[in-house]
């Protein structure tokens, strides 16, 4: 038996255990889900799968019995679309950048380089059409999707190396999370490394990468980057917002009475409000720690991030013109971005979203669909 088997052998027997642990607390129909999620306790997003199942608990909680268990617990984090897809758990917090390889229009569904911010992903997902995608996309799988974590700007690149501009990021090595993230960086200049979160920081203190990304600032503060990194390059264009959500087993959500599954889309919609003001609040207390750190912050140019848009714009096309999905996505969310500049422009600068005019050419988009 190889190292792959044991791994999986090991994975399957822990599963079992915790749905054989699961012991509705009342008698009756009551439904007893196991759940899980890509993060670990170590880093602080956890906290958003964990304030869902408080709410679910609050307003469903006679109905429906959620055993919690934090990433890594069960499995490892990049097995849990395959355990939700087959129906080993019942459900599980995910980000869908982390799909990207099965399908690429996972990518334009979990964050942008430099296009929507968390409003902007708010406003499409419940009023622009956006929720369909996540229907149609995860449902390929037999999955049930609830968005229900919407995150603003991450903190932008950390490390022992100052980049305060597009020539100093030329040549260096950064982690980066994301297909089109590290499409962006390439043309840039720059080389994208793929590794682990939780091996960002002996990365960055052992000199693997130059900087790299994470989260937000809170985040980023808690996984210990202040200790290892002497530069904060700012802003975060590489992904000006993040959904997370709930992957549901189909099975499991359909034997969900109605009523059930409306309260827990309920709990989502609840969450999805609250971890914009939470993760805003954490990250105004990280950047303040931070700079009592004496981390150098850097920003760049505003020609350079012109520059940055108009990359992220080609690579938008380019992603279109590969994958007929990314591209409706796409044409829906710079469809968008075109209608509510209507309110958006006129009620500068008490507006809630970014006034971009430079954007892909939706005829463009068009002809890749």
């Amino acid at each position: 038996m190889n190292l792959n088997q044991v791994k999986k052998k090991a994975s399957a027997v822990a599963i079992s255990l915790a749905c054989l642990m699961q012991t509705p607390a009342f008698a009756g129909d009551k439904i007893s889900w196991t759940m899980t999620t890509t993060w670990p306790d170590s880093l602080e997003l956890v906290e958003v799968d964990r304030h869902w199942v408080k709410l679910v608990e609050q307003i469903a909680g006679d109905d429906i019995d959620i055993k919690f268990y934090p990433g890594g617990t069960l499995m490892p984090g990049n097995e849990v679309f395959d355990a939700v897809e087959n129906g080993s758990i019942d459900a599980s917090g995910d980000w869908p950048g982390y799909w990207a390889g099965r399908d690429p229009a996972f990518s334009p569904l979990a964050s942008h380089v430099s296009l929507f911010n968390a409003v902007d992903y708010l406003n499409w997902i419940y009023e622009w059409g956006g929720f369909e995608f996540y229907e149609k996309l995860y449902g390929k799988y037999g999955i049930v999707y609830l968005p229900y974590g919407v995150a603003n700007s991450e903190s932008g690149f950390r490390g022992q190396k100052r980049i305060a501009n597009l020539d100093e990021l030329n040549g260096k090595r950064i982690r980066l999370s994301g297909r089109e993230q590290g499409k962006v960086l390439e043309k840039l200049g720059a080389s994208q490394v793929t590794i682990a979160g939780g091996e960002l920081y002996q990365a960055i203190e052992r000199g693997v990468v130059d900087a790299g990304e994470f989260s937000m600032p809170g985040v980023d503060y808690k996984a210990g980057f202040g200790e290892v990194s002497k530069y904060w390059a700012s802003p975060g264009w590489h992904q000006t917002a993040s959904v997370y959500g709930l992957m549901v087993n189909k099975e499991s959500w359909d034997a969900l009475p109605e009523n059930v599954r409306t309260k827990l889309k309920v709990a989502a919609q609840a969450n999805m409000t609250w971890s914009l003001t939470w993760t805003e609040r954490r990250s105004t207390e990280g950047a303040e720690k931070f700079k009592a750190k004496g981390i150098e912050i850097t920003r760049y140019p505003d020609e350079d991030l012109k520059r940055i848009q108009d990359v992220a714009n080609e690579v938008m096309l380019e992603s279109s013109c590969e994958n007929k999905l990314t591209a409706e996505i796409y044409y829906s969310q710079i469809s968008y971005l075109n209608d509510y500049a209507n309110w958006r422009d006129v009620s500068v600068p008490f507006n809630l979203s970014q006034a971009n005019h430079n954007l892909p050419s939706l005829d463009a988009i068009k002809k890749c669909i």
